[in-house]
């Protein structure tokens, strides 16, 4: 059995080994943990930016932990919290952004909510309508940071590093024009308005206009500007007049600007240049009308259709305009006469004015003129208003030349110049319409129409008469006269026996003729033979023999 025991021995015993490093290995995945948190901190510490605050009136369409902050579309930021400010007059976002938009944060940088808009100018915004809202950013060139600013609540009309100039337009009055409105040269859209401000004064208003390039070369040193907003419909003594630019002026405003007319000055004008915005284009493009003179004139007639802004007219040039109207009153007469007063712009005399200035040069514009009115109110200048439009009733004041106008006393050191007026020819012919009118009303109207219906009804009388009476019998008259003119053309017909009849009558009595003819020649011969006999020897042909000897 010991024999046995010692063949099949029994197995071995186990050994235990430790391992020294099994509790570093349990160690390490909270270390690999801890450092990946740590670069991932590390990470985002690096990539972010700085933190900005931006006022906005409202928070419409914004999202803390969901807005973006893009600049081109690309995405710079985003909305971190939105809070109300401490007297809820406006919202506070605050924004964190990228390491990659810290050149946002400039003094001068500007932000705005892009959302659908529609407005006069157009509709944007439409992609918003899907991915949400979200601020855009226009990168300021200032080298100073900032940490708070105040939102735009419309998108700004230039966006930084656009091509181009800007220009300032001095006005009276805007219209329709906004920012966003369109600036055209020659009815091609070249820029647009940035801002309309009045001025601190409150006498005008100031218009910034921004010209993309290469259409800011076109804005010289002699450009009008005028504002073309919505319709022009005037109505005046020249008609209706209607102008626009294109449909975007009737629903948003506009601004077109061109050369002034006949000049030559083309330099480009500087940026920031100052002009003035007309009202309209013909005040625009008129000619320089220098420092006016004022005139004076008395018209005792009615001016109905005399609008202040009315031309003054001189052989068809619009030489001033009507700045006042006023009713009068003389005692001695009882009268009202109307007072105009109008201002009248030497210098759109053009080269007369020139030759005018050369026979006095030191003498003051006022006066100048004052004696030149003198001259040719000596000549028959008198003032008239006369009709511009029948249409539209409006009139005009014309200086001209009267032959049979009777003289009058010109006092040219009186101030405003007073010109001597003449009835309107328009008058006249109202005058002369109204005799035109009572001499028709003298004539008897109503008496010429009853006789006219006394004469109507016999006439219907006479014709009921013809219509019942005369044409039957006149038919059978007719009908008759048909027959007996058949029967006659029967009658003289080529083959008729009473043609052949009617032609042996007619041979007959030629025949007979010829016997009587030769019985007066042996008469005249032989007057005896009545007596005595015809003689023997006095035959027809002797004596037809006797006369040929005779002749």
């Amino acid at each position: 059995m010991s024999e046995t025991q010692t063949a099949n021995p029994g197995p071995p015993a186990p050994r235990v080994q430790r391992v020294r490093w099994a509790a570093g290995v349990i160690w390490l995945v909270p270390i690999v943990a801890a450092l990946t948190a740590l670069s991932m901190v590390l990470h985002t510490w690096l990539a972010e930016g700085p933190t900005i605050a931006i006022a906005f009136e409202s928070a419409d369409g914004l999202e803390a932990g969901k807005t973006e902050v893009r600049y081109k579309d690309v995405a710079i930021g985003r909305v971190d919290q939105i809070e109300l400010a401490e007297d809820r007059s406006h919202v506070v976002v605050h924004v964190g952004l990228d390491r990659s938009g810290e050149s946002f944060a400039a003094e001068d940088t500007r932000f705005w909510v892009v959302r659908p808009r529609i407005g006069m100018s157009g509709i944007s915004g439409i992609g918003t309508l899907f991915s949400g809202a979200y601020i855009a950013a226009d990168a300021g060139a200032s080298r100073r940071s900032k940490r708070e600013f105040v939102g735009l609540e419309e998108p700004p009309a230039v966006i930084g590093g656009a091509q181009g100039h800007r220009f300032a337009l001095r006005a009276a009055d805007v219209g329709s024009l906004d920012v966003g409105s369109p600036v055209y040269y020659r009815r091609v859209r070249v820029g647009r308005v940035v801002s309309v401000e009045l001025a601190k004064d409150g006498g005008h208003l100031d218009v910034d206009v921004f010209v993309d390039a290469p259409f800011d070369d076109l804005v010289t040193l002699s450009s009008r500007f005028w504002n073309a907003s919505g319709v022009d419909l005037s109505v005046d003594a020249r008609g209706f007049k209607l102008n626009t630019q294109s449909l975007a002026t009737v629903l948003a405003g506009g601004i077109a600007f061109e050369p002034a007319p006949g000049s030559r000055d083309d330099t480009p004008a500087p940026e920031g240049s100052e002009f003035v915005l007309y009202a309209d284009a013909d005040t625009a493009m008129a000619p320089p009308t220098g420092d006016p003179t004022y005139l004076r004139m008395r018209f005792d007639q009615s001016l109905r259709g005399l609008a202040i802004g009315a031309p003054l007219d001189f052989h068809g040039v619009i030489v001033g305009k009507v700045v006042s109207i006023e009713l009068d009153y003389d005692p001695a007469t009882g009268a009202f006469p109307l007072i105009v007063d109008a201002a009248l712009y030497p210098t759109r005399l053009g080269r007369a004015h020139d030759k005018i200035v050369q026979q006095a040069p030191n003498e003051d514009e006022e006066v100048r003129t004052a004696r030149l009115l003198k001259s040719l109110a000596a000549r028959g200048l008198r003032a008239q208003p006369r009709s511009g439009s029948l249409l539209t009733g409006q009139l005009y004041i014309a200086l001209d030349f009267f032959d049979r106008a009777s003289k009058v006393e010109f006092d040219a050191a009186v101030r405003p110049i007073e010109l001597p007026t003449t009835t309107g020819s328009f008058d006249k012919l109202q005058e002369h319409l109204a005799g035109i009118v009572d001499k028709v009303d003298r004539i008897p109207f109503e008496s010429i129409g009853r006789r006219a219906d006394h004469a109507l009804a016999a006439l219907d009388k006479t014709l009921d008469q013809v219509n019942g009476s005369v044409l039957p019998e006149l038919t059978t008259t007719l009908a008759t006269a048909h027959s007996t003119l058949s029967t006659a053309g029967a009658t003289i017909d080529g083959d008729s026996p009473l043609l052949d009849k009617f032609g042996e009558t007619l041979l007959e009595w030629k025949r007979t003729a010829q016997s009587v003819r030769e019985l007066s020649d042996v008469l005249q011969r032989h007057p005896e033979s009545l007596i005595r006999g015809v003689p023997a020897d006095a035959s027809p042909a002797e004596h037809k023999q006797d006369k040929r000897n005779e002749r």
